[in-house]
């Protein structure tokens, strides 16, 4: 696929300055920049690179101002970052764009298959399940009985859906995820074993949500697991039973959440973060990495760190005495021999 600058600057409404029929066939960094590639500078920081950059393209601020010449033609936006990431989104899709139905692809005849989609080989759709118009299924995706997919949606292959669960419009499943699986549910006996507890709920994952790879999500134990509008859960990262992700919140990777905690809107945890069951997050909370969370967090907007986790400017100055333990260790042992000294 080739592009010309001319082409570019219409999709991102940008003034194009240097060759307007210059052409690109692939994005770069601009440091790594080569001919026939596209580029662009945000941070300043980065400025020196332009004047080096062997890339066809390069997007810029509206006020960029250079100090010497540059080779590549400019495409002058308002924003480079954003309009950067329209381009690449809009690349991803072209490349994406698959359609048909494979012969080596299971479908139930109970199955409902809107139009436009694309169902690669070796993919399973159960009973009564409804796959809707534009929805991509790469191979070996297992879709179980009465699933609904909505329109847009893309399970890349090895992605693993139980029965009954629901996934919205726009979402994107990568590979190997898992939706619908059991949650841990157990009940002690008398005898030190243990009952399996039956999960008949389901999960819901609303509009616009992405799924990370491996990333597993438990169906509810009754009612439903669900995953809010916009949410974005990274790789490896277990949600359990019953557990409510707010809308627009992301998750980093290798994250726990556990049973049935509520999070709210516009949370950012980063990774290993570990929560306990049964709580209630506010809305905007960020939890920094490999923090675990023991209690409800009822403040909008607080940052926290540590396990167990407390407000984030309170535990660096903390941190300055945990780095300090084994020097005040030694000041209290020397007070102490002194002490003995003088009573002995």
């Amino acid at each position: 696929m080739e592009f010309s600058a001319s082409q570019i600057a219409e999709v991102v409404n940008g003034k194009v300055e240097g060759d307007p029929n210059v052409r690109i066939n692939y994005v770069s960094r601009i440091e790594e920049g080569v001919q026939g590639t596209l580029s662009f500078l945000a941070n300043p920081k980065y400025t020196q690179f332009i004047y080096q950059t062997e890339a066809s393209i390069v997007l810029v601020s509206s006020d960029f101002t250079p100090e010497k010449k540059v080779k590549p033609t400019l495409i002058r936006v308002d924003n480079p970052y954003s309009a950067f990431a329209k381009l690449l989104e809009m690349y991803n899709k072209i490349k994406l764009n698959k359609t048909g139905i494979s012969e080596k692809a299971h479908i139930s005849k109970s199955a409902s298959i809107g139009n436009n989609v694309y169902i690669g080989e070796f993919a399973f759709i159960g009973e009564n399940a409804k796959i809707s118009d534009n929805v991509k299924i790469y191979p070996q995706v297992y879709v179980g009985d009465n699933v609904k997919i909505g329109i847009e949606s893309t399970l890349f292959a090895g992605v693993k859906v139980y029965a009954d669960n629901v996934i919205g419009n726009n979402c994107i499943l990568h590979a190997g995820a898992v939706v619908g699986s059991d949650g841990f549910g157990f009940a002690p006996q008398d005898d030190k074993n243990y009952m399996k507890v039956a999960q008949i709920g389901n999960v819901i994952i609303e509009d616009r949500a992405e799924i990370g790879s491996n990333t597993t999500i438990d169906r509810a134990t009754l009612g439903s697991t669900i995953i809010r509008k916009g949410a974005k859960i990274d790789n490896l990262v277990q949600i359990a039973h019953n557990a409510d992700i707010g809308e627009n919140t992301v998750v980093a990777a290798q994250s726990g959440i556990s049973g049935s905690t509520k999070i709210g809107k516009n949370c950012m945890f980063g990774g290993q973060v570990g929560i306990i069951g049964h709580l209630t997050i506010a809305d905007d909370v960020k939890i920094a990495a490999q923090s675990g969370v023991g209690k409800n967090i009822a403040k909008k907007g607080e940052v926290l760190q540590g396990s167990p986790a407390f407000e984030i400017s309170k535990y660096r100055k903390s941190y300055i005495h945990f780095r300090n333990l084994n020097d005040i260790k030694n000041k209290l042992d020397e007070l102490e021999k002194k002490i003995k000294e003088i009573n002995p």
